[in-house]
């Protein structure tokens, strides 16, 4: 049994509406020197031995992300 992390944001060139009212209410609240936010998803899978890299990188650009507008890194953690 193993772990993996896919992590999914948007690509540097798309604009990232949740970023920018998150950085808008940052600065409201007070919060200084915060240039840019960007919002993403996080995913925590748990997967048996059998599934292999390709396995997962079909499951994040298939299912997880949109891959015209999104990027993702596949990260294998220690149970």
């Amino acid at each position: 049994m193993a772990r993996v992390v896919v992590d999914v944001m948007p690509k540097p060139e798309i604009l990232d509406p949740q970023g920018q009212a998150a950085l808008g209410a940052a600065g409201r609240l007070g919060f200084t020197g915060i240039k840019e936010i960007r919002q993403g998803k996080h995913f925590e899978i748990e997967v048996d031995d059998t599934v292999d890299d390709a396995t997962l990188e079909k499951i994040a650009e298939g299912f997880l992300a949109n891959p015209v507008i999104e990027q993702w890194t596949i990260t294998r953690v220690d149970a």
